[in-house]
């Protein structure tokens, strides 16, 4: 979560976004061979080139599903309590489960470090392919001590845009590329009629669900080892780490709500206190950021069902 100056990715997904059923297939392909992505069987089983399978493999480690293991891949804790055989959404059919990917994307700058700028550090609400490109570039040659191909770079940028913003119809574009990403559900970055211009503006963000946003707050806090942040630190990715309020794109606003409702909705864990003319969010009680996913998938989905 925390951003390091000598860890970097880019140009791992193979030019490929993120597809649907992509985390779902690839999760449950791992649960029953960690050595899948090493094996010859990989293409069949998956059903896909070999390229997707590496970009598969990707993004399954850029969400946070899976990790390398000694004989292969592990799923994490949240990739089981996710998309595990008696996970929460296996088939990712709840909205909310694409927001929770979006955070653990763009909460990851080790393995997206282009998804972790773009939502943390790029703040321009009306911009061109080119200049988030160009801007891209100017973080990595100030910020990254690795190595890296600024061609490489500019792609990746214009793979983040390929993820959120929905297609436009292209003719030219091969169907397999025009299917839209999950990503591209939850209206982050638009597109202009025109195609040359994109947005990604603060909003209310009323479809976040406040379980999931607790979840990135409680992360955070967790990552930080904090019991007390200030509100700002929330809305703007100052240092090195992400802020919720930036990856979901909320308005100053949005973001005073979505606390309001997860204190009211889960007492006793957080409270906003003024100190020394500084609005903070204060952690009462240690709490496991998974709460908050079961809070969302199985109370709240209990009691809306009832």
């Amino acid at each position: 979560m925390k951003f390091i100056t000598t860890k970097a990715a880019f140009g791992r997904h193979e030019t490929f976004a993120l597809r649907y059923s992509w985390l779902s297939k690839g999760f449950q392909a791992v649960v029953k061979d960690p050595s899948i992505f090493s094996s010859e069987e990989a293409t069949v089983v998956l059903g896909v080139g070999k390229n997707m399978v590496n970009a598969i493999r990707y993004w399954l480690m850029a969400a946070q599903l899976i990790e390398s293991g000694k004989t292969g891949f592990n799923p994490t804790k949240i990739g089981k309590k996710v998309f595990g055989a008696r996970g929460y959404d296996p088939y990712l059919e709840d909205e909310a489960t694409i927001w929770l990917v979006h955070w653990l994307i763009a909460s990851n700058p080790e393995l997206a470090t282009g998804w972790f700028w773009f939502f943390n550090k790029f703040h321009k609400p009306e911009f061109t392919s080119q200049e988030a490109a160009s801007a891209l570039l100017e973080f990595a040659k100030q910020n990254i001590q690795s190595k890296f191909s600024a061609s490489t770079v500019k792609q990746d940028s214009a793979i983040v845009l390929r993820m959120y913003a929905r297609s436009k119809g292209n003719t030219r574009t091969p169907i397999e590329e025009a299917l839209d990403s999950p990503l591209s559900l939850l209206g982050l970055i638009t597109q202009a009629p025109g195609g040359r211009t994109y947005y990604s503006r603060a909003l209310e963000r009323e479809a976040l669900p406040v379980g999931i946003f607790g979840f990135a707050v409680a992360q955070l806090f967790e990552e930080m080892s904090i019991t007390e942040l200030p509100i700002e630190e929330l809305m703007y990715a100052k240092g090195s780490y992400p802020a919720p309020g930036a990856v979901f794109r909320l308005t100053e606003n949005a973001l005073i709500t979505k606390l309001e409702k997860l204190i009211h909705q889960r007492p006793g864990i957080f409270e906003i206190r003024e100190t020394a003319g500084i609005h903070q969010l204060y952690l009462l009680e240690k709490i496991d950021p998974m709460e908050f996913l079961k809070f969302h998938y199985q109370d709240q989905l209990q009691e809306s069902a009832a």
